[in-house]
């Protein structure tokens, strides 16, 4: 029976896009109550700017997190597409360039001939897609699910200070969303420390 474990690197993709979109959804999200609620004490006008940021803040973080790692995902491919050429090509000489890597990660030269062969035969492009390319499955470009993680997370994190607008009065939402958008942040960084396995003292 394999044994498989799971590491913190088979999330570092999401993670990174959920972390940075629930920090800009809370910080844009309460500035604009913050300054909303300074010029214009009308409650109605305050919750219509939140909702208003919310939603558009969501859909800017999703298209831009898209984007991104679109031209991520092309990069990758087109490296593939080079990588599969060179092996139908030129295979012994792909088969000197794996050696070569195995040899210069502290392999005898005997052994990473063997390693290198093992591998080629076995799944030649995927050896050297992780091994000269560095790109691993783990860590593939997804730009879907980093949309979608950005979105969301954009969402969850501009929800607090526009739900806080029907609650508080509207003498201490300053104050209030101000005070529990600093707490969140905190928290936020606990998560992210928590789940990237870093010490929260950090």
């Amino acid at each position: 029976m394999v044994h498989r474990e799971r590491h913190r690197t088979d999330r570092i993709g999401w993670l990174r896009a959920a972390v940075l979109g629930a920090n800009d959804g809370l910080i844009s999200t309460s500035s604009l109550v913050v300054g909303v609620a300074a010029a214009e004490p009308a409650r109605a006008a305050v919750l219509l700017a939140a909702v208003a940021g919310l939603v558009a803040g969501a859909l800017s973080m999703a298209a831009g997190e898209y984007v991104s790692v679109s031209s991520q995902a092309d990069t990758e491919r087109a490296d593939l597409a080079r990588e599969r050429g060179e092996l139908a090509s030129s295979p012994e000489a792909e088969r000197a360039e794996l050696a070569g890597i195995y040899v210069a990660r502290g392999l005898s030269p005997a052994l990473a001939g063997q390693v290198a062969d093992e591998l080629t035969a076995h799944n030649a492009l995927e050896a050297h897609a992780r091994d000269e390319l560095g790109i691993h499955e783990m860590t593939r470009a997804r730009p879907i699910q980093a949309a979608v993680a950005s979105a969301a997370s954009f969402a969850v994190g501009a929800a607090p200070p526009t739900l806080l607008v029907p609650l508080l009065p509207s003498s201490a939402l300053t104050l209030g969303v101000g005070g529990v958008s600093l707490g969140l942040l905190l928290l936020l960084g606990g998560i992210a420390a928590r789940l990237g396995g870093a010490p929260l003292a950090r």
